[in-house]
């Protein structure tokens, strides 16, 4: 299996909106740029909502029969691991081996020498290009990179072996994530982590590393946007030598793992992607929970007040439903309106405040990241949430297909 060069990756939390998420890439394949579509969730996600991973699969099998979608499409058993990759392996055909945790545990010592013995021939001058200034690389460097990262590669080829023993080899994609941790890695450390995926034989066919800034969910970027462009670009250049010096696949290409909504960076991503000619695969997850909420409340009636029965009980559990997501949300709970207030809004206005339209003067993105984790609720209201799904889908469809293609597809792959 090969992936293509532009990637989306739409998350589905409760499996209804497949084909409206489809319909955006069928859109932008209409305009003639081809983007393979990705269905990912995570097995905390499952957890929560207790789903399983076939249930991902069937949703984007039917999603693509209904809409006789021929092209390539896979399903991403999304920041998995040793504890629970054997879940997803039949049902996947995509793996994100998550191996941040593991940065900064250090491998034994035969590992770093042998690492730093096999990359010697780098020490001195390394030009990069696309990159000006040249870096110098020392024994030492190599060293401490790969007591850093070597480990959470042996970690990711482990994983990868487990797959690959009941897959074979060519039957899914790999993608390493490094994302999940607190620093950003400079190309020269991502140039070395290349060169531990190479010789751990691992066919990664992705990279998603950790850039500077917040990656808050479902909001915009929050950081020094030029920083960002340097760093994406300094990534590219490194991808392009690594696949050369290493033996990579030819496909490798960058992940973006942004939380959905990064808007502000939408720009460099696509002015970097021309510069070099580069794919990248963009993984997005929560906001089309988030429009499912738009498409209820603005269907008015019992959709709206559903809508408002979820942020009150979303509103009343802030400790419970934050804390797994503390890293990656930044919320002013007294910037949060009372639920009674919510109640007295009608459609409009609850829509206006959620949706991710930073010029409205409704918005209020303290409200949008408190209900982005707030899926729980709608998760335990079982039946009464999935049947207003199928109840308004004409009110959701359009929300969903229009927040990925307008806000997401077009800014990077068609502007």
């Amino acid at each position: 299996m090969k992936l293509g060069k532009y990637s989306i990756g739409v998350g589905d939390r409760f499996a209804h909106q497949g084909e409206a998420q489809l319909q955006a890439v069928i859109k932008a394949f209409e305009q003639g740029v081809e983007i393979t579509p990705i269905w990912n969730k995570s097995h905390r996600e499952h957890t929560i909502i207790h789903t399983q991973p076939a249930d991902v699969r069937r949703s984007a099998d039917n999603a693509v029969k209904a809409l006789r979608w021929t092209k390539d499409y896979f399903v991403d058993a999304d920041h998995v691991g040793l504890p629970n990759v054997d879940l997803f392996i039949e049902s996947s055909d995509f793996f994100t081996l998550d191996v941040a945790d593991f940065i900064g545990k250090p491998a034994d010592e035969q590992s770093i020498n042998t690492f730093v013995q096999a990359n010697e021939k780098y020490t001195g001058r390394l030009e990069i290009p696309g990159i000006e200034e040249p870096q110098e690389i020392t024994s030492e460097i190599i060293r401490q990179i790969g007591t850093k990262f070597l480990y959470a590669v042996q970690q990711a080829g482990q994983i990868y072996r487990r797959v690959l023993a009941r897959k074979g080899p060519d039957n899914f994609i790999v993608e390493v994530s490094m994302d999940e941790t607190d620093e950003p890695q400079t190309p020269i450390e991502l140039f070395f982590i290349l060169a531990a995926v190479a010789q751990e034989g691992i066919p990664a066919q992705t990279i998603a590393p950790k850039f500077a800034g917040r990656f808050n969910k479902g909001v915009d970027y929050v950081g020094n946007v030029a920083q960002f462009a340097r760093e994406f670009q300094g990534d590219l250049a490194v991808i392009q030598l690594a696949i050369q010096e290493f033996d990579l696949p030819d496909n490798l290409k960058l992940s973006v793992h942004s939380g959905s909504d990064k808007f502000s960076i939408y720009p460099a991503i696509r002015e970097a992607l021309v510069k070099f000619d580069a794919g990248v695969h963009l993984k997005t997850a929560g906001t089309t929970w988030l429009e499912e909420l738009i498409g209820l409340a603005l269907a008015g009636g019992d959709g709206l007040k559903l809508a408002c029965d979820v942020y009150r009980q979303a509103y009343q559990r802030f400790d419970e439903l934050t804390r797994p997501y503390a890293a990656v949300i930044d919320i002013n709970p007294a910037q949060l309106p009372l639920p009674t207030e919510v109640d007295r809004w009608d459609r409009d206005q609850f829509a206006s405040t959620l949706r991710h339209n930073l010029n409205h003067p409704h918005y209020n993105l303290h409200f949008r990241q408190v209900l982005h984790v707030g899926y729980k609720v709608a998760a335990e209201m079982g039946e009464r949430y999935l049947e207003a799904l199928k109840k308004y889908k004409a009110s959701i469809a359009p929300h969903v297909t229009e927040n990925i293609y307008d806000r997401h597809l077009k800014p990077i792959f068609l502007s």
